[in-house]
């Protein structure tokens, strides 16, 4: 396993290979369809975004309300090729990383490899033991979309793969994908 903390700084991201299992710590951000429309509504109408991708970390994930003494419900992936419409534009802000399940579009996959960012997985089915993992949660945009307002997380050694490294290779050996 290979230890590594938020901000996911380019450095960073270029040491990881497809395939490479991290352990990831530090503050990371839930965005799923709904808020990725609305920041890429937010770019196309000329605006800046309320908060800074630089080097952040996206977790593709619409989070259960907190149980008792808890800072997060279940906290499982959903399938990132929904928000591969809006990825491109969010990866050229210098996004660092985005995590998820599931392959993605060969756009996206481009705009990581163009710039340097990394796609993980994190498994399916395992929101419950991902929650363990989180040490705080807290909604710091568009409250009205419920689960699928954005949060902050403050992870832990949470478990992840690397699916597509910043050189374009992909763990899924898609056709047309090369791999090194």
């Amino acid at each position: 396993m290979i230890n590594i903390t938020t901000p996911l700084t380019e450095d960073v991201r270029k040491s990881l290979k497809a395939g490479d299992e991290v352990l990831l710590t530090g503050t990371i951000l839930t965005a799923r369809d709904a808020a990725h429309k609305r920041l890429c509504d937010t770019l196309n109408k000329g605006k800046a975004l309320p908060l800074n991708l630089k080097d952040a970390v996206i977790y593709y994930c619409g989070p259960t309300p907190a149980r008792p003494g808890r800072p997060i419900g279940s906290c499982g992936p959903t399938t990132s090729s929904r928000m591969d419409l809006f990825t491109p534009a969010l990866i050229s802000l210098g996004l660092g990383g985005m995590i998820g399940k599931g392959d993605r579009s060969d756009e996206v996959t481009k705009a990581i490899k163009k710039h340097r960012c990394v796609y993980f997985l994190a498994t399916g089915g395992i929101g419950a033991l991902l929650s363990t993992k989180v040490r705080s949660s807290k909604v710091i945009l568009y409250n009205d979309l419920g689960p699928e307002a954005i949060h902050k997380l403050e992870v832990k050694d949470f478990p992840l793969l690397v699916g597509i490294d910043s050189k374009g290779n992909n763990i899924y050996g898609k056709a047309g994908r090369k791999k090194e």
